[in-house]
Protein backbone atom coordinates (compact mmCIF):
# COMPACT_ATOMS: atom_id res chain seq x y z
CA UNK A 1 0.00 0.00 0.00
CA UNK A 2 1.32 3.45 -0.90
CA UNK A 3 2.22 5.69 2.01
CA UNK A 4 0.07 8.82 1.56
CA UNK A 5 2.41 10.86 3.75
CA UNK A 6 5.38 9.98 1.53
CA UNK A 7 3.43 10.91 -1.59
CA UNK A 8 2.40 14.19 -0.02
CA UNK A 9 5.94 15.05 1.03
CA UNK A 10 7.25 14.38 -2.47
CA UNK A 11 4.54 16.47 -4.09
CA UNK A 12 5.20 19.37 -1.68
CA UNK A 13 8.96 19.32 -2.28
CA UNK A 14 10.37 22.19 -4.30
CA UNK A 15 13.52 20.43 -5.57
CA UNK A 16 15.36 17.13 -5.69
CA UNK A 17 17.57 18.32 -2.83
CA UNK A 18 14.47 18.71 -0.65
CA UNK A 19 13.57 15.07 -1.30
CA UNK A 20 17.11 13.88 -0.58
CA UNK A 21 17.26 15.88 2.64
CA UNK A 22 14.10 14.16 3.82
CA UNK A 23 15.33 10.60 3.24
CA UNK A 24 19.08 10.88 3.63
CA UNK A 25 19.28 9.92 7.30
CA UNK A 26 16.43 7.40 7.30
CA UNK A 27 17.53 5.75 4.07
CA UNK A 28 20.99 4.84 5.39
CA UNK A 29 19.98 3.77 8.87
CA UNK A 30 19.58 0.13 7.87
CA UNK A 31 22.91 -0.23 6.05
CA UNK A 32 26.02 -1.80 7.51
CA UNK A 33 29.21 0.23 7.90
CA UNK A 34 30.79 0.70 4.45
CA UNK A 35 27.62 -0.67 2.83
CA UNK A 36 28.77 -4.33 2.68
CA UNK A 37 27.86 -6.89 5.33
CA UNK A 38 30.65 -8.13 7.58
CA UNK A 39 30.73 -11.61 6.04
CA UNK A 40 31.34 -10.12 2.58
CA UNK A 41 34.10 -7.85 3.86
CA UNK A 42 35.83 -10.77 5.57
CA UNK A 43 35.59 -12.75 2.34
CA UNK A 44 37.19 -9.92 0.37
CA UNK A 45 39.94 -9.44 2.97
CA UNK A 46 40.77 -13.14 2.87
CA UNK A 47 41.06 -12.88 -0.90
CA UNK A 48 43.35 -9.87 -0.53
CA UNK A 49 45.65 -11.77 1.85
CA UNK A 50 45.84 -14.73 -0.55
CA UNK A 51 46.58 -12.41 -3.46
CA UNK A 52 49.39 -10.72 -1.52
CA UNK A 53 50.87 -14.12 -0.63
CA UNK A 54 50.93 -15.11 -4.33
CA UNK A 55 51.87 -11.97 -6.27
CA UNK A 56 50.21 -11.82 -9.68
CA UNK A 57 48.06 -14.92 -9.10
CA UNK A 58 44.33 -14.61 -9.74
CA UNK A 59 42.34 -15.36 -6.60
CA UNK A 60 38.56 -16.00 -6.77
CA UNK A 61 36.25 -14.23 -4.35
CA UNK A 62 32.50 -14.08 -3.80
CA UNK A 63 31.65 -10.93 -5.75
CA UNK A 64 28.44 -9.27 -4.55
CA UNK A 65 25.84 -7.10 -6.21
CA UNK A 66 26.57 -3.40 -5.89
CA UNK A 67 24.49 -0.28 -6.57
CA UNK A 68 25.94 0.04 -10.06
CA UNK A 69 26.28 -2.18 -13.10
CA UNK A 70 28.99 -4.82 -13.33
CA UNK A 71 31.81 -3.56 -15.47
CA UNK A 72 31.75 -0.12 -13.87
CA UNK A 73 34.15 -0.89 -11.04
CA UNK A 74 32.19 -3.21 -8.74
CA UNK A 75 35.29 -5.24 -7.88
CA UNK A 76 37.26 -2.13 -6.99
CA UNK A 77 34.42 -0.75 -4.88
CA UNK A 78 34.02 -4.00 -2.93
CA UNK A 79 37.75 -4.10 -2.25
CA UNK A 80 37.92 -0.44 -1.23
CA UNK A 81 34.89 -0.61 1.06
CA UNK A 82 36.22 -3.78 2.69
CA UNK A 83 39.49 -2.02 3.55
CA UNK A 84 38.23 1.42 4.54
CA UNK A 85 38.08 2.37 8.20
CA UNK A 86 37.04 5.52 10.08
CA UNK A 87 40.61 6.85 10.09
CA UNK A 88 41.19 6.44 6.33
CA UNK A 89 41.23 9.12 3.66
CA UNK A 90 39.79 8.06 0.31
CA UNK A 91 40.59 9.24 -3.20
CA UNK A 92 38.88 8.07 -6.42
CA UNK A 93 40.34 8.54 -9.91
CA UNK A 94 38.58 7.89 -13.21
CA UNK A 95 40.88 8.12 -16.25
CA UNK A 96 43.06 10.62 -14.39
CA UNK A 97 40.20 12.81 -13.17
CA UNK A 98 38.62 13.09 -9.73
CA UNK A 99 35.52 14.86 -11.02
CA UNK A 100 34.00 12.39 -13.49
CA UNK A 101 30.52 11.05 -12.75
CA UNK A 102 31.81 7.58 -11.86
CA UNK A 103 34.49 8.90 -9.50
CA UNK A 104 32.13 11.35 -7.81
CA UNK A 105 29.47 8.68 -7.23
CA UNK A 106 31.93 6.17 -5.76
CA UNK A 107 33.34 8.86 -3.50
CA UNK A 108 29.83 9.83 -2.39
CA UNK A 109 28.95 6.20 -1.60
CA UNK A 110 32.04 5.84 0.60
CA UNK A 111 31.37 9.14 2.35
CA UNK A 112 27.77 8.29 3.21
CA UNK A 113 28.22 4.67 4.24
CA UNK A 114 31.74 4.64 5.73
CA UNK A 115 31.94 8.25 6.94
CA UNK A 116 35.52 8.62 5.72
CA UNK A 117 37.36 11.73 4.67
CA UNK A 118 37.85 12.17 0.93
CA UNK A 119 40.53 14.04 -0.97
CA UNK A 120 41.78 14.77 -4.47
CA UNK A 121 45.40 14.90 -3.29
CA UNK A 122 47.16 11.58 -3.91
CA UNK A 123 49.72 12.26 -1.19
CA UNK A 124 47.04 12.59 1.50
CA UNK A 125 45.00 9.46 0.67
CA UNK A 126 45.51 6.16 2.46
CA UNK A 127 43.30 4.25 -0.01
CA UNK A 128 43.09 5.24 -3.67
CA UNK A 129 40.68 3.62 -6.08
CA UNK A 130 41.48 4.21 -9.72
CA UNK A 131 40.24 3.36 -13.17
CA UNK A 132 42.98 2.97 -15.76
CA UNK A 133 45.61 5.32 -14.27
CA UNK A 134 48.28 5.41 -11.58
CA UNK A 135 48.89 8.85 -10.03
CA UNK A 136 51.91 10.84 -11.17
CA UNK A 137 53.01 11.49 -7.58
CA UNK A 138 55.00 8.77 -5.84
CA UNK A 139 53.03 6.61 -3.42
CA UNK A 140 54.48 5.40 -0.13
CA UNK A 141 54.33 2.29 2.05
CA UNK A 142 51.25 3.47 3.95
CA UNK A 143 49.07 3.72 0.85
CA UNK A 144 46.98 1.17 -1.04
CA UNK A 145 46.09 1.59 -4.71
CA UNK A 146 43.00 -0.35 -5.83
CA UNK A 147 42.63 -0.72 -9.58
CA UNK A 148 39.38 -1.54 -11.37
CA UNK A 149 39.89 -4.44 -13.78
CA UNK A 150 37.64 -5.33 -16.74
CA UNK A 151 39.63 -8.40 -17.90
CA UNK A 152 41.77 -10.36 -15.48
CA UNK A 153 43.75 -12.75 -17.69
CA UNK A 154 46.32 -11.41 -20.18
CA UNK A 155 46.33 -14.78 -21.96
CA UNK A 156 42.82 -14.12 -23.16
CA UNK A 157 44.43 -12.05 -25.91
CA UNK A 158 45.80 -15.25 -27.41
CA UNK A 159 43.33 -17.92 -26.27
CA UNK A 160 39.69 -17.50 -25.29
CA UNK A 161 39.64 -20.70 -23.19
CA UNK A 162 39.96 -19.84 -19.50
CA UNK A 163 40.52 -23.51 -18.63
CA UNK A 164 43.49 -23.73 -21.00
CA UNK A 165 44.87 -20.44 -19.75
CA UNK A 166 44.70 -21.51 -16.13
CA UNK A 167 46.73 -24.61 -17.03
CA UNK A 168 49.28 -22.33 -18.67
CA UNK A 169 49.52 -20.23 -15.50
CA UNK A 170 49.94 -23.37 -13.41
CA UNK A 171 52.83 -24.56 -15.57
CA UNK A 172 54.28 -21.12 -16.22
CA UNK A 173 53.89 -21.76 -19.94
CA UNK A 174 53.60 -18.37 -21.63
CA UNK A 175 55.07 -19.28 -25.02
CA UNK A 176 51.82 -18.42 -26.82
CA UNK A 177 52.03 -14.85 -25.54
CA UNK A 178 55.66 -14.61 -26.67
CA UNK A 179 54.62 -15.77 -30.14
CA UNK A 180 51.85 -13.14 -30.24
CA UNK A 181 54.34 -10.41 -29.29
CA UNK A 182 56.78 -11.64 -31.93
CA UNK A 183 54.06 -11.48 -34.59
CA UNK A 184 53.33 -7.94 -33.43
CA UNK A 185 56.97 -7.00 -33.92
CA UNK A 186 57.02 -8.58 -37.40
CA UNK A 187 53.94 -6.61 -38.46
CA UNK A 188 54.70 -3.21 -36.92
CA UNK A 189 58.41 -3.20 -36.10
CA UNK A 190 57.66 -2.85 -32.37
CA UNK A 191 55.23 -4.17 -29.77
CA UNK A 192 52.15 -2.02 -30.27
CA UNK A 193 49.98 -2.59 -27.21
CA UNK A 194 48.57 0.71 -26.02
CA UNK A 195 47.21 -0.66 -22.72
CA UNK A 196 46.95 -3.89 -20.74
CA UNK A 197 50.62 -4.52 -21.46
CA UNK A 198 51.48 -8.02 -20.11
CA UNK A 199 53.96 -8.12 -17.23
CA UNK A 200 55.72 -10.91 -15.37
CA UNK A 201 55.35 -10.61 -11.59
CA UNK A 202 58.08 -11.92 -9.29
CA UNK A 203 59.46 -13.95 -12.23
CA UNK A 204 56.46 -16.28 -11.97
CA UNK A 205 52.96 -15.16 -12.98
CA UNK A 206 51.96 -13.33 -16.14
CA UNK A 207 49.63 -10.51 -15.12
CA UNK A 208 47.27 -8.04 -16.76
CA UNK A 209 47.97 -4.63 -15.15
CA UNK A 210 44.47 -3.39 -16.06
CA UNK A 211 44.08 -0.94 -18.98
CA UNK A 212 46.66 1.49 -17.64
CA UNK A 213 48.84 3.12 -20.33
CA UNK A 214 52.37 1.81 -20.85
CA UNK A 215 53.52 5.02 -19.14
CA UNK A 216 52.31 3.63 -15.81
CA UNK A 217 53.59 0.06 -16.14
CA UNK A 218 57.07 0.81 -14.81
CA UNK A 219 55.51 2.26 -11.62
CA UNK A 220 54.51 -1.27 -10.59
CA UNK A 221 58.12 -2.40 -10.27
CA UNK A 222 59.68 -2.22 -6.79
CA UNK A 223 57.08 0.27 -5.58
CA UNK A 224 56.66 1.11 -1.90
CA UNK A 225 52.87 0.82 -1.92
CA UNK A 226 50.50 -2.13 -2.30
CA UNK A 227 48.64 -2.60 -5.60
CA UNK A 228 45.33 -4.47 -5.58
CA UNK A 229 43.47 -5.43 -8.75
CA UNK A 230 39.81 -6.49 -8.54
CA UNK A 231 37.24 -7.52 -11.15
CA UNK A 232 33.70 -7.80 -9.83
CA UNK A 233 32.23 -9.20 -13.03
CA UNK A 234 34.81 -12.02 -13.17
CA UNK A 235 34.99 -12.40 -9.36
CA UNK A 236 38.79 -12.39 -9.42
CA UNK A 237 41.45 -10.32 -7.68
CA UNK A 238 45.26 -10.24 -7.66
CA UNK A 239 47.95 -8.12 -6.10
CA UNK A 240 51.45 -6.70 -6.42
CA UNK A 241 52.92 -6.33 -2.91
CA UNK A 242 55.49 -3.64 -2.10
CA UNK A 243 59.01 -4.09 -3.49
CA UNK A 244 58.01 -6.81 -5.95
CA UNK A 245 59.75 -7.28 -9.29
CA UNK A 246 57.40 -6.48 -12.17
CA UNK A 247 58.89 -6.82 -15.65
CA UNK A 248 57.10 -5.98 -18.92
CA UNK A 249 57.49 -8.69 -21.54
CA UNK A 250 59.93 -7.59 -24.23
CA UNK A 251 62.71 -8.92 -26.44
CA UNK A 252 66.39 -8.07 -26.09
CA UNK A 253 66.38 -6.16 -29.38
CA UNK A 254 62.89 -4.71 -28.95
CA UNK A 255 62.80 -3.15 -25.53
CA UNK A 256 59.66 -2.08 -23.72
CA UNK A 257 58.72 1.47 -24.69
CA UNK A 258 56.33 3.99 -23.23
CA UNK A 259 54.12 6.48 -25.05
CA UNK A 260 56.02 9.39 -26.53
CA UNK A 261 54.92 12.99 -26.88
CA UNK A 262 57.53 14.58 -29.16
CA UNK A 263 58.06 18.25 -28.42
CA UNK A 264 54.80 18.43 -26.49
CA UNK A 265 54.07 19.87 -23.06
CA UNK A 266 50.95 20.37 -20.97
CA UNK A 267 48.97 23.38 -22.13
CA UNK A 268 48.19 24.39 -18.55
CA UNK A 269 51.25 23.64 -16.42
CA UNK A 270 53.97 23.12 -19.00
CA UNK A 271 54.93 19.64 -17.74
CA UNK A 272 56.99 17.46 -20.05
CA UNK A 273 57.41 14.47 -17.72
CA UNK A 274 53.74 13.51 -17.25
CA UNK A 275 51.33 11.40 -19.25
CA UNK A 276 49.55 13.75 -21.64
CA UNK A 277 46.07 13.58 -23.12
CA UNK A 278 45.27 15.07 -26.50
CA UNK A 279 42.36 17.53 -26.22
CA UNK A 280 40.42 18.99 -29.13
CA UNK A 281 39.31 22.58 -28.54
CA UNK A 282 36.18 24.33 -29.81
CA UNK A 283 38.04 25.82 -32.75
CA UNK A 284 39.22 22.38 -33.92
CA UNK A 285 42.83 22.71 -32.81
CA UNK A 286 44.50 19.98 -30.75
CA UNK A 287 46.39 20.58 -27.54
CA UNK A 288 47.95 18.42 -24.84
CA UNK A 289 47.13 18.43 -21.14
CA UNK A 290 48.19 16.38 -18.11
CA UNK A 291 45.94 13.37 -17.69
CA UNK A 292 46.39 13.54 -13.90
CA UNK A 293 44.33 16.67 -13.27
CA UNK A 294 45.10 16.89 -9.54
CA UNK A 295 48.87 16.89 -10.10
CA UNK A 296 48.44 19.33 -12.99
CA UNK A 297 46.88 21.85 -10.60
CA UNK A 298 49.90 21.52 -8.30
CA UNK A 299 52.28 22.01 -11.20
CA UNK A 300 50.40 25.15 -12.22
CA UNK A 301 51.18 26.57 -8.78
CA UNK A 302 54.79 25.33 -8.83
CA UNK A 303 56.24 24.37 -12.21
CA UNK A 304 59.36 22.85 -10.59
CA UNK A 305 57.39 20.54 -8.29
CA UNK A 306 58.90 17.05 -8.17
CA UNK A 307 56.76 13.92 -8.28
CA UNK A 308 58.43 12.96 -4.98
CA UNK A 309 58.09 16.38 -3.36
CA UNK A 310 56.41 14.89 -0.27
CA UNK A 311 59.12 12.32 0.43
CA UNK A 312 61.45 14.56 2.47
CA UNK A 313 63.93 15.31 -0.28
CA UNK A 314 64.31 11.79 -1.67
CA UNK A 315 64.02 11.60 -5.44
CA UNK A 316 62.32 8.22 -5.70
CA UNK A 317 62.23 6.78 -9.23
CA UNK A 318 58.63 6.75 -10.42
CA UNK A 319 57.48 6.26 -13.97
CA UNK A 320 59.43 6.04 -17.22
CA UNK A 321 62.69 7.83 -17.96
CA UNK A 322 62.20 11.22 -19.53
CA UNK A 323 65.68 11.76 -20.93
CA UNK A 324 65.15 13.09 -24.47
CA UNK A 325 68.54 11.69 -25.52
CA UNK A 326 67.34 8.11 -25.06
CA UNK A 327 66.39 6.92 -28.58
CA UNK A 328 63.42 4.74 -29.39
CA UNK A 329 63.90 1.47 -31.21
CA UNK A 330 61.40 2.56 -33.86
CA UNK A 331 63.09 5.85 -34.76
CA UNK A 332 64.36 5.78 -38.32
CA UNK A 333 63.45 3.83 -41.42
CA UNK A 334 60.92 1.02 -41.25
CA UNK A 335 63.20 -1.44 -43.05
CA UNK A 336 65.87 -0.94 -40.39
CA UNK A 337 63.42 -2.07 -37.74
CA UNK A 338 62.87 -5.62 -38.97
CA UNK A 339 63.22 -8.14 -36.12
CA UNK A 340 66.46 -10.03 -35.86
CA UNK A 341 67.13 -13.51 -34.59
CA UNK A 342 67.10 -12.19 -31.01
CA UNK A 343 63.36 -11.51 -31.19
CA UNK A 344 62.46 -15.19 -30.99
CA UNK A 345 58.92 -16.10 -30.17
CA UNK A 346 59.83 -18.99 -27.90
CA UNK A 347 61.51 -18.88 -24.54
CA UNK A 348 63.88 -15.94 -24.27
CA UNK A 349 63.29 -12.23 -23.69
Amino acid sequence: MTDERAVGSVSDAESVEDILDGVRDEGLAGYNYAYLDEHTKREVRRGVLKAIALPGHQVPFASREMPLARGWGTGGIQTSLSLLGPEDTFKVIDQGSDESVNAANIRRLATRTADVETTTDATEASVIQTRHRIPEEVLDDEQILVLQVPITDPLRRVDGSDDANRRRHAHGNYSKMWVALYENVVEYGEIKLSSRYPVLVDDRYLMDPSPIPRWDVSKLDDADNLFLFAAGREARMYAVPPHTDVEPLAFEDRQFQVERFPEQACEYCGSEDTFLTEVETDDGSRRYACNDTAFCEKRQADSELSKAHHREGTDHAWGPPTDPDVPYETDGDREERRPTADASGGEGK
